[in-house]
Parts: structure tokens; sequence; C-alpha cells
């Protein structure tokens, strides 16, 4: 090579295609057969799978044999491998080989694919376990709804809210305390007309020392009691604690002077035997209408009345 001549051929013109064309075959260039197709051109071709990385330059790396899926090497003439690199569209079939496909059943040291059995089995539970606790939150709901309509009367209407209060409004609590604070009196309290008095051999009376009026067997004989402290004019409640011997009595019931168009029943409720004062323990009430502030009660023995009765305790309660 002299100044001025680069050779056969410059490397802007090392066309590797270059024998197809006729300014190439006139510059002498040939098909491949171990270079471009030009003289002198370099040799940049090696067989397939001599080329190993990491392996010494110019050693040619072992040619590895059974290799599954490796490209097999075309045949060239008189049977020999051919030296030069084959695309892959020129193998049979239009394309290099494809990696085997595994399957996740098949033995052979294969992968196995995921569990898909496990994970369906594990998101049915989930899903019935939660359908099962919405059934069971229904079903409390529900009887707690019935349960609540049931105590309020079978209305069907629920239980109070959490806004709303359990304690008594402040009308029942005022109605407790004047409940608590209407008038009360007992046998020792009680004015006695003459004839009547008190004792106290039958056992079973309330009233402190066991006390109890007697002699009330008799026309004409009475006993008042002056109730004071009645705050608003009304129907009120007469209950009176008494004692027969196993038979029914009756008493004239008086309210402020004015005799009520019923006698005050004390029959032998619970058919106690016949002479037993003990057991002959019973309690009655009237409905009587009285007025602000103070009133007089009377139970009056007359003529067509049965006065045979022992008297213990009288009050006065919420009509």
């Amino acid at each position: 090579m002299t100044p001025g001549n680069n050779g056969a051929s410059t490397p802007e013109d090392d066309d590797p295609f270059g024998y197809l064309y006729a300014d190439g075959q006139a510059n002498g260039a040939q098909p491949p057969s171990g270079g471009y197709g030009y003289p002198n051109s370099v040799n940049r071709v090696r067989p397939v799978g001599t080329r190993q990385y990491g392996a010494p330059q110019g050693q040619p790396a072992p040619q590895q044999q059974g290799v599954y899926g490796q490209a097999p090497q075309q045949q060239g003439a008189h049977g020999r491998p051919n030296a030069h690199y084959a695309a892959p569209e020129t193998f049979p079939g239009g394309g290099a080989p494809t990696a085997p496909q595994h399957s996740g059943h098949g033995g052979g040291g294969g992968r196995r694919g995921p569990n898909t059995k496990g994970l369906l089995i594990g998101a049915v539970a989930v899903v019935a376990a939660v359908v099962i606790g919405i059934a069971v939150a229904m079903t409390s709901s529900g009887s707690e709804d019935d349960k609540g309509g049931n105590e309020a009367g079978g209305g069907g209407t629920a239980g109070p809210t959490q806004s709303e209060s359990t304690e008594p409004s402040p009308s029942a609590s005022e109605g407790a305390e004047e409940e608590a604070e209407l008038p009360s009196t007992d046998a020792k309290s009680l004015r006695l007309s003459p004839g009547v008095t008190t004792a106290s051999d039958i056992e079973g009376a309330e009233t402190e020392g066991g006390v109890y009026v007697t002699g009330f067997n008799q026309v004409g004989a009475k006993v008042t009691w002056t109730v004071d402290g009645i705050e608003k004019a009304g129907s009120y409640r007469l209950n009176v604690r008494y004692g027969t011997p196993g038979v029914d009595a009756d008493a004239t019931l008086l309210v402020n002077g004015k005799a009520e168009a019923r006698p005050l029943n004390m029959k032998n409720f619970g058919g106690t035997p016949a002479g037993d004062w003990e057991k002959g323990w019973k309690s009655t009430w009237a409905n009587v209408n009285l007025n602000e502030g103070t009133n007089t009660i009377e139970l009056a023995c007359n003529a067509d009345n049965k006065c045979e009765v022992v008297l213990d305790q009288l009050s006065i309660t919420a009509g």
C-alpha cells in the first residue's frame, strides 16, 4: 500500500452486500465465503457456539452438546456444519425454536405452578364465614327487636333509644315523691268513739307494739282520721288494713262528713277459717275525693253494716 492508495476498498465501501451491485462486482466483491465479500476484508465470522465470554482470546469454547432448545446446525456441503451465521428465519418453520413449555403437573424436575385449588378453597371458606356472620347478626338483631316489642306491650315498638333516658321522667319522680309524702296513720293515732278502744291480744298487727282497734262491732261505733298535707285536690286511694275471724264485714265510709254510696268492703278474702283471728289479717281499698289541705275520713258501723272487724292501719296513696 502506497500513499494515496488505500487498498482494494475503503472502510466506508466495506459493504457486506457489495457483491449484489454492479459497482461492487466491478471492485471484485464476491459472495460471502469467510468474509464480507471484498478482498482483504476482515473475517468477523466464527462458528456458532465457539465464543465464550471470559475464555482466553484465541481459544474457542468447547461446544456444548445436547443443550435443550439450542438451534440446530445447518449442514453445508458434504455434510459439514456451516461455519457461518444463519438468521433464525432461515430455519425450517420460519423462526428460532421456542423454549419448551413445562407443565405444572409433569415430572422430570419441571417447576410446579401455583396451587390454585388451595387458593380457591381458602377464598370460598372466607366468603362462607362472612355470610354466616351476617346471618347471625341479622338473626340476633331480629330477636332483640321482637323482644323490645313484647316489653312495650306487643305494639312492635322498639325500646328506648340511646338518646332517650330510661330513668323516670320529672313528672314520674314528682309523683313518686308525692306518693311517698302522702299521709298515713295507725290504730294509736285514730280518734275513737265511746266504747271503741285499742288492744294487742291478737298477733299480726303492723302498728307499733302490735296495737289494733277493737270494739268496733256495735252500731254507732266510729273511728276518725284527720288527714293533713293534701297538696292538690283530686281522687286518691284510701287503704285499710283490718282483721276478721273468717267472716265478711263492711263499714260506712264518710269523707268530709259525706257518706260514700258504697260501703267499705272488708270481706274474708282468701277464705280464712272461721274464728281464726291471727290468720284473718287482710287489706282493702276505696277511691276517695279529697280537698287541698285538711280532710276528715270516718269509718262508722251503722245498722246495715257487718262490723265484726279489728282495725290496724290506714294510708292515702295516689288514685
